[in-house]
């Protein structure tokens, strides 16, 4: 079967770069390396096919012969049996041919971890997450707010290193510090790296040979704690406060993380929110809206008298200006809206059945030919 042409193999042109024949190689080895497609031999095939041009394209002698003479040119490279994976230039173990080729990137896209990693030094904590409820009247006017919570905290006796007074945590004997392990196992024309986390240390790169009797090693106590927070008049439910710092003490001396206090608004007796307004249904009577009247309603801020003209009509909705929800960036304030509802009796006593057949007797219904 013919060889295909090394440039039509990695897809480019016979003028291309030095730099795009690698890049584009990368993102051929990446696709088809058999890690990616176990068992998928037509995958395997491609890849040593992208292997077996990047290594003549990628080397100047072997280019230019390629380029004056063909496959014939860089037969003898190979030698009888052809390409073979030894035979690569990179060779050596399958890290260092992936790491030497990409600068190290593309063996921590494929595998997951970078050689040497130390994992043993100060961390930042976690975050929090704390739901608060308020009041609408809360959220309209502000509060301060005292906050119980739990939250692992820097051990005072070691100082948060985990270790005994007077000793100090080590280099993991196993991993070197690296945190994690590896193991070769062959896998087909290449050796495959297993990568795990070192069994010693469970990741971090540090052993800790006299561990603290407060803390039992672990850096950190959990403790109940009150935190103070001023909460803004205006903020709304699903918002967010954070508190720096406020959050769990990091592993090995590290910053602590955040406390984010997720607002939830409880629901109100009388009133809904949408954005700076305040909602309110106020239910009239029948003889209200035909006559209209003077009601007392409630606001966020107090009690006031509404007028309700005659003739209203059920739907109706009066404004009152800036009885609604300060914005949170202190630029004015929503308004209250007062939707009528006008109610129409479920029962009728004597009296008031005798009323509305008067009524109906002399009222224009709707429809009716005069």
């Amino acid at each position: 079967m013919a060889k295909r042409d090394y440039y039509e193999v990695l897809g480019v042109d016979r003028s291309v770069s030095d730099d795009e024949v690698k890049r584009t190689y990368r993102k051929l080895a990446m696709k088809y390396h058999p890690d990616r497609n176990p068992d998928d031999k037509a995958a395997e095939e491609k890849f040593k096919e992208a292997a077996e041009a990047y290594e003549v394209l990628s080397d100047k002698d072997k280019r230019q012969r390629y380029d004056q003479f063909g496959h014939q040119g860089v037969a003898s490279d190979f030698g009888a049996g052809g390409f073979q994976w030894s035979n690569f230039s990179h060779a050596g173990d399958f890290e260092d041919v992936l790491g030497n080729l990409f600068g190290g990137g593309i063996f921590g896209d494929l595998f997951g971890g970078g050689r040497g990693r130390r994992r043993g030094g100060p961390q930042r904590g976690a975050d929090l997450q704390l739901p608060l409820k308020l009041t609408l009247e809360e959220l309209a006017k502000g509060a301060a707010k005292t906050i119980r919570l739990k939250r692992l905290t820097s051990c005072e006796s070691c100082n948060g290193s985990g270790a005994a007074a007077g000793s100090r945590p080590v280099t993991c004997p196993t991993c070197r510090g690296a945190g994690e392990v590896r193991q070769m196992s062959p896998s087909g024309f290449v050796q495959m790296i297993n990568v795990g986390t070192c069994p010693e240390c469970r990741g971090e790169g540090m052993v800790i040979e006299d561990p603290c009797r407060t803390c039992r090693g672990g850096g950190r106590q959990e403790k109940k704690v009150d935190l103070k927070t001023e909460i803004p008049a205006g903020i709304a439910a699903g918002q967010t406060l954070m508190m720096r710092g406020q959050g769990h003490a990091g592993p090995r001396g590290g910053s602590a993380g955040d406390v984010l206090v997720i607002i939830q608004e409880e629901p109100h007796p009388h009133f809904k929110r949408q954005d700076a307004d305040v909602l309110f249904e106020l239910p009239i009577s029948f003889s209200q809206a035909a006559l209209g009247d003077k009601v007392e309603i409630p606001t966020l801020t107090g009690k006031v008298r509404l007028t309700i003209p005659e003739s209203t009509q059920s739907g109706r909705v009066f404004r009152l200006r800036g009885k609604g929800i300060p914005h949170l960036n202190g630029n004015g304030q929503g308004d209250q809206r007062v939707h009528i509802h006008v109610q129409t009796p479920t029962k009728l006593d004597k009296r008031q059945r005798e009323l509305f057949k008067e009524l109906s007797a002399i009222e224009q219904k709707p429809g009716q030919v005069a």
